[in-house]
């Protein structure tokens, strides 16, 4: 889809524009000589106002080159710590910044990428009834989230708004980005009405990324964003771009909005934003049957000690195994945990356990529903018995 010249002319324009200084004209000098950008560009780039959801895998290279571009305004949102595992993909992070809020991070680095930019930090966790209102003073909103209820989110607030999102997602080897904006094309609802089942698609933590994934994708994702605002090009309004690493091609598939879409339609059903992680089907409160759905990894500690039968299972990957594992734990992967049921003794005390819990949760909320009434959930997981308990076991 391309936009019309007055169409792109309302993408966070300040009238007048503001002028750039002599520091400014060096900084931006090559921007300046492309007839694509010129002057007037760059200075709709300094007009304009950004807000990054996510200072992590595509928040950093989204930062970097969003600050390095002249964006006058840029918002950054965040809640996280940094951690020494973002650290192979997330290239706003050093390793002195190990345990710091992310956004302090953050912050402190896109200052010294470009002193000119006002940046503006929201150090809150992004919900309903905070959306809304942080949206609003921004021109455009990008999303660097990693899950599902907080794309919904981000997805319903832009289009009560009427703001682009620029999209990107990362898993493994594979990314996509395109733009929503359902005041001129189709929405993240049009192309995906529903939510998958709640434990279905794997996290980044579970599934691994790429580390140099988030930065090809963040890249992309900034590109739209420079060109929505000085108005070059076709933005990827109504396309959605596939990119596989592993394979190293692109494809590009056409995306029509639905007639039928609750947000974005001519006549929606929704008219304000709901409670998404019930609409992903994410339980607010842990299911406890019985008040024992949990154990402890002090817990299981004091009975391996005490040398109870307790069998140990671990539903992650075979990959994760040959990580870290608790001695004497027998490794049955969660999807295959249906079909390998009848290598478990239904009458067996059993501590199930994964990396940091949802899996061996479903896990033991389905082995529960196949009469495995003594299965209990290792709360924390692998990370807790790791860090509380046995400082042997690696940290991954």
């Amino acid at each position: 889809m391309t936009l019309l010249a007055d169409e792109k002319s309302t993408i966070g324009r300040a009238e007048p524009l503001p002028e750039l200084g002599p520091q400014e004209i060096r900084r931006y000098s090559r921007h300046l000589i492309m007839p694509e950008v010129g002057m007037e560009g760059q200075r709709r780039l300094k007009a304009a106002k950004v807000l990054l959801i996510g200072a992590g895998g595509l928040g950093s290279p989204l930062g970097l080159y969003l600050a390095a571009a002249g964006v006058g305004t840029l918002g950054v949102c965040d809640f996280d710590v940094v951690d020494e595992t973002n650290l192979h993909r997330q290239v706003l992070f050093g390793r002195t910044d190990v345990g710091r809020p992310k956004l302090d991070a953050a912050l402190g680095r896109l200052h010294e990428v470009n002193p000119h930019i006002q940046l503006v930090p929201h150090k809150l966790r992004l919900d309903s009834s905070n959306a809304l209102e942080l949206f609003a003073p921004y021109d455009i909103v990008v999303d660097g989230t990693d899950n599902f209820p907080t794309r919904y989110l981000v997805n319903d607030a832009c289009v009560l708004l009427g703001k682009p999102n620029v999209y990107g997602s990362i898993f493994r080897f594979e990314g996509q980005v395109s733009i929503f904006w359902g005041a001129k094309g189709p929405c993240y609802r049009c192309l995906f009405p529903e939510p998958p089942p709640d434990g279905l698609v794997p996290s980044c933590a579970e599934g691994g990324v790429l580390g140099v994934l988030p930065g090809i994708i963040g890249s992309l994702q900034a590109n739209e964003v420079i060109k929505l605002i000085v108005g070059a090009g076709d933005p990827m309004i109504g396309r959605l771009l596939l990119f596989d690493a592993l394979k190293m091609k692109f494809r590009e598939l056409k995306l029509r909005k639905d007639p039928d879409c609750p947000i974005c339609s001519e006549h929606p059903t929704q008219h304000e934003l709901i409670d998404y992680q019930q609409f992903c089907g994410i339980p607010a409160q842990p299911e406890v049957p019985g008040g024992d759905f949990d154990i402890q990894v002090d817990e299981l500690k004091q009975w391996k000690d005490e040398g109870r039968e307790v069998t140990i299972l671990d539903v992650r990957t075979p990959q994760e195994w040959e990580i870290a594992r608790i001695e004497g734990s027998t490794l049955i992967p969660l999807q295959e945990l249906p079909d390998r049921m009848n290598e478990l003794d239904p009458a067996a005390t059993m501590a199930v356990l994964c990396h940091h819990g949802p899996r061996s949760f479903q896990a033991v909320r389905f082995l529960r529903q196949m009469g495995f009434a003594r299965a209990r959930n290792l709360a924390g997981g692998l990370e807790a018995w790791s860090r509380d308990v046995d400082p042997s076991v690696p940290r991954y």
